[in-house]
């Protein structure tokens, strides 16, 4: 399988400050991958080099085997980070014009537009400025512009950013069936469960470096659970009788249930008979970290963090500020 990307040792500054810092990376033709990391990691720095935005300051870079993205151009779809749209233009002519741009048939444009627009729940607005429409409308609206021509590599930078759930869910489903199609997907985000959701190959990135770079199988797989959910019966003497098990580290309330971390080099496997008969539970079970306890474990053992404090590292990745500000779009 060829590469749809390849950067070596890709180096980029702004003044003092190194944005991405000795970048290798192959992104195989038809993948699914997901730039990961918090916001200011180096992703949308990346994405742009990709698309020669900007211009790597050291390293090689190549883009569906050209030197450049600007010679494939026309085979890429990019949604960017920056939302913008030709404001007075109407949606349905704004995208006439964008696929014009992009070597749609003439013949082919307008029912492409049309059945597009319909299917972003969009065909209502077709004849509004877009201007008149939402910031989350505005948002379906490039990402139609960004696939119209059928691109082999599409790249998008926090395409869920602003999305209330409903979008958010018919995006990803887009999302899929253009990759079904075989189609190579990139997208970057700081939310860790949209790319786990999305995703079957993973970068982390973080202050400009790679920290992690693999398929989820493969990353799931170097990082052994180390924790149990569970649910006393009694919450009280539970969890104090928990606590005391010589091999529990700790135990923290996490989303409604109780997590019992195990000591270093013990499996919790070992721990749930001792874990059940001293605190008898509803419910127990293993619990497999998630990407964002992977990401986070990565930057404190990397010593990447920048003196982040994690809990808010943590509600970060969770999107948790983005969210309200999808709730706010959504009651305007």
């Amino acid at each position: 399988m060829s590469d749809a990307i390849v950067m070596e040792h890709v180096n980029k500054r702004f003044g003092k400050k190194t944005a991405v810092d000795g970048m290798d990376l192959r992104l195989p033709t038809g993948a699914r991958y997901g730039f990961i990391g918090p916001n200011g990691a180096g992703k949308t720095t990346t994405i742009r080099m990709v698309m020669s935005i900007l211009f790597p300051d050291a390293g090689r870079l190549s883009v569906l085997d050209k030197a450049s993205a600007t010679e494939s151009k026309d085979r890429i779809g990019y949604l960017p980070e920056e939302r913008g749209v030709y404001r007075k233009m109407k949606v349905a002519a704004f995208l006439r014009y964008m696929g014009k741009l992009k070597g749609v048939e003439a013949s082919k444009l307008r029912s492409t537009v049309d059945d597009w627009l319909e299917r972003v729940d969009l065909a209502s607005a077709a004849n509004k400025k877009c201007e008149e429409l939402s910031k989350g409308m505005q948002q379906k609206v490039q990402f139609v512009a960004s696939v119209l021509h059928e691109p082999e590599l599409i790249i998008l930078d926090e395409p869920f950013s602003g999305l209330d759930p409903v979008s958010t869910r018919l995006l990803r489903s887009l999302i899929t069936e253009q990759h079904d199609q075989g189609r190579t997907i990139i997208f970057s985000t700081h939310v860790m469960a949209h790319a786990e959701e999305l995703c079957d190959r993973i970068v982390m990135i973080n202050q400009g470096q790679k920290v992690l770079d693999g398929t989820m199988d493969e990353i799931r797989a170097e990082h052994t659970a180390r924790s149990l959910l569970f649910s006393p019966l009694d919450e009280h003497t539970g969890v104090d009788a928990a606590q005391r098990l010589p091999s529990i580290e700790s135990v923290e309330l996490r989303d409604g249930q109780y997590e019992a971390t195990v000591r270093e080099g013990i499996s919790p496997q070992e721990v749930m008979p001792d874990l059940l008969a001293a605190a008898p539970s509803r419910s127990i079970a293993v619990r497999r970290p998630t990407l964002e306890d992977i990401f986070v474990e990565n930057v404190t053992s990397s010593g990447h963090d920048g003196g982040t404090d994690e809990s808010a590292l943590r509600a970060e990745l969770r999107g948790e500020g983005q969210r309200e500000d999808a709730q706010e779009e959504a009651a305007q």
